[in-house]
């Protein structure tokens, strides 16, 4: 009799406690929550067999989704119990929610040795789907009991259960992860795009912003377990679970950072000081998070005022009609709903995803969006801006222009007056030093006349004849208008005729030249042409008829004269102390920096060589 009454106490706790759920063949999905029972270990040492002996604790669940908020100091353990309704077996998903949990453990009542383990801290290798799940096996018209041990180190303790057909759990999950796949190509696109503007334009704002947006995707990328399954091992999302404030700070602190240089905050004194405090207290505050355990209870506190400030910061600026403060109050509105609703769910307050499962993608996109408008918006009035000043700047150049051409026209005429001026001032200067050669060769001739020794009156004749090479240059420039050239064919033959007249020879001479020289240089061709014509007269042809040839060509800036005799020539290894041939190398190789060439073997051949930018 008394094990009849222990059959029947244990009969109706069961009834009371472990009311089954059924599960047919037809139904795709289940809510697992609502007929499940919580257990709450605050000791958080309570193993499987320790549960089994707590049934009567076990508390009965209604609620589709339980929220304990970041890093509960307690284990949850939930039960429920499946009946297969149906004359086959049939295979189950169960899905557990939430994929930053740090440890689960999934028990069936009967095997209880047997412990299957997930979670961010203990991830299957060969899982590739979003959530934890757990294979279930259910023979027909049977009933199993399920325990699920799960705990948060770090983040949210987030505890939702979903029963799924196979074939439509699988659909489910890859609608979910392509869906995500397309927010993270969305927002890869807009950090491009906005770096690449960064590359052109040089502006700060559009660096901040993309660094924002990498931020975002950093913590989201971890949030919803993408990096887990696909980017980084074990090892690695541990270390970023353990440093989920400085995750959770990049995006606030890049976004900070935006705001300030995008609305120029230097135009608000106040208000960007205290912007100021906030960025320099950020990183001492995170500091603070991470080497002490007992301050995350204020990080989100911190985190949320800062955005608070940034839209008070943002509605002021709207209010001072600051153009970009109306897309960036936009997007901040946009953003601070996005977390809300995160921490909203994260807590079991209220849970958003039921609801609207993308929100927080959408949210973000949305955000994205207004801030990439807003930095296009900028560039377009940026755009406008420099229009007008173009336009404003063409008028003043414009006006600046007429006024100049009006000061260069009066200048211009006062130069031109004082460029005649100074043009006959230097004609009469070549006239008066001309007529100076000419009373100085004339004083030479006259007392050459008197002189009856024929060496010394040779010198005389020279001497003569080198004046005038002088002299003729001076007559020259005193005609013509250009006194920076002289055209050396008239030059020569001036030079030629006045030594020709010198000299009772049989010569002819034939001229080719076919340019014009500086005046500097030639003055230097014109003594060493009257040295060299002088000697060709006097030595090279001994009373017969002879051939003098002159060629002056120019080369691109290459300069050559030749003067050749058809004469007797002279020996070259005999030692000569002409002051003639002196006096010509001296000119071409130090005057005219020029090289000399002279060959004697044929008659008498000079070839001088020189650049017209010595």
């Amino acid at each position: 009799m008394h094990f009849l009454k222990i059959i029947f106490i244990l009969f109706l706790v069961n009834t009371i406690y472990a009311k089954p759920l059924k599960i047919d063949d037809k139904t795709a999905f289940y809510d697992l929550l609502p007929s499940s029972h919580i257990y709450i270990d605050k000791t958080k040492a309570l193993t499987i067999h320790d549960i089994k002996n707590k049934q009567q604790e076990f508390i009965k669940n209604d609620k589709k989704l339980l929220g304990y908020g970041y890093s509960p100091d307690f284990d949850v353990w939930v039960k429920f119990t499946l009946f297969n309704n149906t004359d086959k077996s049939i295979e189950r998903t169960i899905e557990y929610d939430n994929s930053i949990t740090s440890k689960i453990e999934f028990y069936e009542e009967k095997q209880t040795h047997t412990v299957l383990k997930d979670g961010l801290f203990s991830i299957n290798s060969k899982r590739k789907t979003i959530n934890p799940t757990f294979k279930i096996k259910l023979h027909p018209y049977k009933s199993k009991t399920y325990y699920i041990k799960t705990r948060s180190h770090i983040t949210a303790l987030i505890v939702k259960l979903n029963l799924w057909n196979n074939e439509a759990f699988y659909e489910k999950e890859i609608k979910h992860q392509l869906y995500l796949a397309l927010f993270f190509g969305s927002m890869i696109i807009l950090a491009l795009y906005n770096l690449f503007i960064f590359f052109f334009t040089k502006d700060i704002s559009y660096l901040y912003y993309v660094l924002y947006i990498v931020g975002l995707m950093l913590h989201h990328v971890i949030y919803v377990g993408f990096a887990s399954i696909y980017f980084l091992n074990q090892e690695w999302i541990i270390h970023f679970i353990e440093l989920s404030p400085l995750i959770v700070a990049f995006p606030i602190f890049a976004l900070a950072l935006f705001s300030k240089s995008f609305l120029h905050l230097k135009q608000y004194p106040k208000l960007n000081n205290i912007l100021i405090v906030y960025l320099v207290i950020f990183p001492l505050f995170l500091f603070t998070i991470i080497i002490n355990d007992s301050m995350h209870q204020y990080r989100n506190i911190f985190f949320i005022s800062l955005l608070f400030y940034l839209i008070s910061v943002t509605i002021y600026a709207a209010f001072k009609k600051n153009r970009q403060a109306y897309f960036i109050l936009f997007g901040c509105v946009s953003i601070l709903l996005a977390f809300i609703f995160m921490y909203l769910s994260s807590a079991g307050i209220f849970n958003i995803y039921e609801h609207f499962k993308y929100i927080i993608e959408l949210s973000l996109i949305f955000e994205a969006i207004i801030f990439s408008i807003a930095l296009a918006d900028r560039i377009n009035h940026l755009q406008k801006d420099k229009e007008n000043a173009h336009k404003k700047l063409f008028a003043q150049q414009k006006n600046e222009q007429q006024r100049l051409e009006i000061k260069v026209t009066e200048k211009t005429k006062d130069l031109k007056v004082a460029l005649d001026e100074k043009g006959l001032l230097l004609k009469e200067l070549n006239h008066r030093v001309k007529n100076n050669m000419q009373t100085i060769v004339s004083l030479i001739r006259l007392q050459g006349d008197e002189i009856e020794d024929e060496k010394l009156h040779d010198i005389f004749l020279t001497i003569q004849n080198r004046i005038n090479a002088m002299s003729h240059l001076h007559e020259l420039l005193y005609k013509q208008d250009n006194l920076s050239y002289v055209k050396a064919y008239e030059y020569f033959d001036l030079i030629i005729e006045e030594i020709r007249e010198s000299y009772d020879t049989n010569v002819d001479i034939d001229f080719d030249i076919n340019t014009e020289l500086k005046m500097e240089q030639a003055i230097y061709c014109g003594l060493i042409l009257n040295e060299l014509i002088s000697n060709s007269f006097k030595y090279a042809f001994e009373n017969r008829h002879g051939n003098i040839n002159i060629s002056l060509d120019k080369v691109d800036n290459d300069f050559q004269l030749i003067v050749y005799d058809d004469g007797i020539g002279y020996n070259q290894n005999k030692p000569s102390n002409s002051l003639g041939m002196v006096l010509v190398n001296t000119l071409a190789v130090q005057q005219l920096k020029g090289k000399i060439n002279i060959d004697s073997t044929n008659g008498v051949r000079v070839e001088i060589h020189w650049s017209n930018d010595a």
